[in-house]
Formats: C-alpha cells, sequence, structure tokens
C-alpha cells in the first residue's frame, strides 16, 4: 500500500523537474527556420532577374543553415523591421547585414560575427575632392536608412556634427544624391560597393576606412543553443575555405580588400 502511495508522489516530482528545467524553443528543435532578409540590398541580398533571392547574405544563409540540416523560409522585410521580427516571433533569424551594437543586444541577441567590415563615404565625383574623410561631413547631409545606426555611428560616435536625413530605404538614398538634396550616403563597405553597381549611379567611393562593422545574425533573445550552432557553422564555413569563396564570388571585383580573411571573434551567446 505505501508503495502504491508513493508512486503519484514520484511521478510529480518527475514532472515538476522536468517544468523547472525546460527552455524556450530554439531553432535547433526546428525543421524549418525563418530567415527575414531585405531585397534592397545589391550584392548583398537581392532579387535576380528570375525573382528568387540573389547575394552574400543569401549564400551564407544557405550555407550555415544546411550545415544545421534545415529547410529555409524566406521572409522579406525592411531595415526598421529587422528587431521585431525577432521579438514579435515572426522570424528565427536576421540575416539583414546587421551590426552588433549595445542597444540592439537589449532585445536580441546575436550569432557571429560572419565578417567584419568598415564604414565608407559614397559621394557625386564632383565633391570627391572635398569630402574625403568622416570628418568632412560635418554640416553636410548624410543619409540615414530607418532602421540603421550609421548616422548616429557618425554623429555621436565620431562626435562629426553631420545632418541626418531619414529615409525608408538605400533607393531613396540614392534619388536624393542625385538630385542634390544630400551630399554623401555612408553605411558598410559592402553595401556601398553593392550601390554603385546599381544603372545609371555614378558616385565615388572614398575609401575612409573607421568605425569597424561587427555584421551578425540577429537571434532571438535567449536561443542560446541556437545561437552556439551558428557560431560553430560559422567556422567550419571559414575553416573549409567557403567563406572566402563567397567573399571573392560577391566583392572580388569591388575593391574591397580580401587579402586577409579570418574567423571573426564571436560576441558570445548570453
Amino acid at each position: 500500500m505505501r508503495r502504491l502511495l508513493l508512486c503519484p508522489i514520484v511521478l510529480l516530482a518527475v514532472l515538476l523537474t522536468a517544468c523547472g528545467t525546460a527552455r524556450q524553443e530554439s531553432l535547433v528543435d526546428k525543421d524549418e527556420v525563418v530567415v527575414a532578409i531585405r531585397s534592397d540590398v545589391p550584392l548583398i541580398s537581392f532579387r535576380g532577374q528570375d525573382g528568387a533571392y540573389a547575394g552574400f547574405n543569401i549564400d551564407v544563409a544557405e550555407d550555415l543553415l544546411s550545415r544545421l540540416g534545415k529547410r529555409i523560409r524566406w521572409l522579406e522585410i525592411k531595415a526598421g523591421d529587422q528587431l521585431t521580427v525577432l521579438t514579435d516571433g515572426r522570424a528565427d533569424l536576421v540575416f539583414a547585414h546587421m551590426s552588433v551594437t549595445p542597444e540592439r543586444k537589449k532585445v536580441i541577441d546575436f550569432a557571429g560575427p560572419y565578417h567584419l567590415d568598415f564604414q565608407d563615404i559614397a559621394v557625386r565625383p564632383a565633391d570627391k575632392n572635398t569630402i574625403r574623410d568622416v570628418r568632412d561631413l560635418e554640416n553636410r547631409k548624410i543619409c540615414l536608412v530607418r532602421g540603421t545606426n550609421i548616422a548616429q555611428r557618425i554623429i555621436e560616435e565620431r562626435g562629426v556634427r553631420a545632418i541626418a536625413v531619414e529615409v525608408p530605404d538605400y533607393d531613396t538614398c540614392l534619388e536624393m544624391i542625385k538630385k542634390g538634396e544630400i551630399d554623401a550616403i555612408s553605411t558598410n563597405s559592402q553595401i556601398l560597393a553593392g550601390l554603385l553597381t546599381r544603372p545609371g549611379v555614378d558616385l565615388h567611393l572614398v575609401g575612409a576606412t573607421f568605425n569597424e562593422q561587427r555584421t551578425s545574425i540577429g537571434v532571438r533573445k535567449g536561443d542560446v543553443d541556437g545561437c552556439e550552432e551558428l557560431n560553430r557553422a560559422i567556422t567550419r564555413m571559414y575553416q573549409d575555405g567557403t567563406a572566402h569563396m563567397l567573399l571573392d564570388k560577391w566583392f572580388g571585383r569591388s575593391g574591397i580588400d580580401l587579402s586577409v580573411i579570418a574567423v571573426p571573434q564571436f560576441e558570445g551567446c548570453s
């Protein structure tokens, strides 16, 4: 009789222990992963002539997730959506060429970075002798794509009193600089290299290397298992030469220095 009474108690203890150690759902638990991307950045992530997504970020996402045995379902977003699609559960990952910032780390986690880059500046050819460095942006109008932090890094980190003009996307930046409504576009060199490939775009790349950009994968807050698996996949991507191959494929003719490519130092999964 005593043994019979103990059985429900033992079962309850097991259930309580299991509940206490339960973790949130991770991307490692899924067969299909929702990956948020943008389609407005040439060379990085865009729609090809066949309508399919293409670019460096697309290839990196496909490579990493294939190593984890996952299928991908793409979710197209704007720059301003890259945090909210994770916090509201619409996406598992964001490949939007995001750099790591303390503010972003308050609401999401980051895997990687999967590439290290630097900020640069694009100007009209007529301005290439007057805007040659970040300091030359003082009191000049620069493009601020909603949801990015590039303009703030110039104004706040560098202490350059540029005038940020907020726009929804890089297409608008290109239209405005062509019309003379802004003086410069600044973002990381890979994005600028892509923008300069657009038909009809006539801009000069200054070559001002400043503000390291730690290009990383946005992950839902608390998905430590998913973050760690992605970091292991990034390491393998660099070790077997895939990272170098993809960088050369998309940026080999852009003028970006690809002479030294090493595994980036990871942020660490909190």
